[in-house]
């Protein structure tokens, strides 16, 4: 499995904190690569047309080239973690999309009022995790 594309909202302390776990949960890098929406890398890789009409959150480009977003998105990060993240993401999956989406929804809506805005757009990675960001 090749490593996709975890795009973030670089303003948003929710989306860093995520960024962490998924830095910490994929040790060795094979899952997950980062860059923020508000980046060249997102701009370069998503049709502006489409842009527009995509959340402010988390977005995951897949190796196949979908795009998948709101609970959808967060299902596939978890499911591509080991357990029991995955067992998490299988769970998850069994909840009719349109009520996830309506959890997910109610979280993002309230995600600045909860998490502290964060002082630059990469959750200051290590040196270790450094080159699995791009710009």
């Amino acid at each position: 499995m090749a490593a996709e594309m975890v795009f973030y909202d670089g303003d948003c302390g929710l989306c860093h904190r995520s960024v962490r776990f998924l830095l910490e949960a994929d040790r060795d890098g094979r899952c997950f690569r980062f860059a923020p929406i508000q980046g060249e890398t997102f701009r370069e890789a998503v049709d502006a047309g489409l842009r527009g009409e995509l959340p402010d959150s988390l977005i995951v480009l897949t190796e196949r080239g979908s795009l998948l977003t709101r609970s959808d998105a967060t299902i596939h990060l978890l499911r591509r973690l080991s357990n029991p993240w995955r067992a998490l993401g299988v769970l998850l999956a069994l909840v009719p999309r349109p009520l996830r989406d309506v959890g997910y929804d109610f979280v993002a809506r309230i995600r600045r009022r909860l998490f502290a805005t964060p002082q630059d757009q990469c959750p200051a990675p290590s040196p270790g995790t450094r080159a699995r960001f791009d710009p």
